[in-house]
């Protein structure tokens, strides 16, 4: 099968794939050869990409969307970004920022939270692709 990754900027993947695996805002989902034709909301957190032999591209994702259709998987997303060029430390830096935003109305925690969210799944893509 197919795999697209379409960014606002560019195509950032396009190549076969034996099996991707993605965040949606609701849990994850995996996806092989003949998987149901869907469409699905993305959240933010891990694309893993496993190629022929086992070699497994690892990204960072922030929303968008997946549609599974025949034997292509099409992501469009805001955001991906490879997962050996996440820095932890920046990673951090960022989440301890928005843990210590005030937000007195709801518009703004509801970024704060946002921001919270995107630190924390990017520390945790960063962590998983050094573990191994």
């Amino acid at each position: 099968m197919q795999c697209i990754v379409v960014t606002p900027e560019r195509t950032l993947y396009d190549q076969p794939a034996e099996f991707v695996a993605l965040t949606l805002f609701d849990g994850e989902i995996g996806i092989e050869s003949g998987h149901t034709p869907m469409i699905g909301r993305l959240g933010c957190g891990e694309m893993r990409i496993r190629r022929e032999g086992q070699t497994t591209d690892r990204y960072y994702v922030e929303g968008g969307f997946v549609e599974v259709l025949g034997d292509v998987i099409s992501v469009l997303t805001q955001r991906a970004i490879p997962a050996a060029e996440i820095d932890e430390a920046v990673a951090r830096e960022q989440l301890i920022s928005a843990q210590s935003r005030r937000a007195a109305t709801p518009e703004a925690l509801a970024v704060r939270d946002r921001a919270v969210e995107q630190s924390r799944a990017q520390l945790r893509v960063a962590r998983r692709f050094h573990e191994g």
